[in-house]
């Protein structure tokens, strides 16, 4: 890891990480400073390097559309080879599939970053991994409700939806406000009808929490989890 750091400190990190981000999701009141501080003792390093650290791990957590933990602003200077370590690991802790994402986008913004990129090759024949997916039973009534309730049109945006499917039916997809690997309900006061746009900023833009707090303050049949 660079600044010398080992898979079992980080480990020790992404796992104080994931708690907190328990803790956080669940109302349970925590410190960070106290985190840290026994992090730090425990492996001779600064509190500071372990805050530092968490907002390494909070990049990645928005990598994959995540929300990280309140008050560690993400810390981009990972490097694509630590967000690959660190996604595998908070899947690990998890006990999620491991989707690749980091490693992958790391690399995007560092090509993209760059002053003069030549084109591309690209893979003419890329391969294929399999891997296993955790799958969640869900209730197929409450997306058609919700859908029905949408009528057609996003609850995030109030646009129409952007196109008609082969079926006929107007296009929107459906977003968990509390997501389902964070012990989210499937019920119709969790669950929203987004367009493509919204849905991706729910996950990835850099105003999704108010975008997210809008939305609760719009729908009185949702409910906080």
């Amino acid at each position: 890891m660079s600044d010398n750091w080992t898979e079992e400190e980080l480990k020790a990190a992404v796992e104080a990480y994931v708690q907190m981000h328990s803790y956080e999701t669940n109302g349970v009141p925590f410190v960070k400073r106290q985190i840290y501080s026994e992090l730090a003792n425990r492996f001779g390093r600064s509190d500071k390097s372990f805050e530092y650290r968490m907002q390494n791990i909070s990049y990645v957590y928005s990598l994959m559309g995540r929300k990280w933990v309140s008050g560690l602003k993400p810390a981009k200077n990972v490097g694509s080879n630590n967000a690959a370590v660190i996604e595998r690991q908070i899947c690990e802790v998890e006990g999620q599939s491991l989707p690749k994402v980091a490693e992958f986008e790391t690399k995007v913004i560092s090509y993209k970053s760059k002053a003069n990129l030549s084109k591309p090759n690209g893979i003419k024949e890329p391969e294929k991994t399999y891997s296993q997916v955790t799958n969640f039973n869900r209730d197929p009534k409450v997306k058609a409700w919700v859908l029905k309730e949408a009528s057609g049109k996003c609850e995030c945006c109030g646009s129409d939806a952007p196109f008609t499917t082969a079926e006929g039916e107007p296009f929107l997809e459906i977003h968990h406000l509390r997501r389902l690997a964070d012990g989210g309900s499937d019920t119709i006061t969790n669950v929203i009808a987004l367009c493509p746009n919204c849905h991706r900023e729910m996950h990835y833009g850099v105003n999704k929490y108010s975008l997210v707090d809008s939305i609760y303050d719009k729908l009185s049949r949702l409910v906080f989890e």
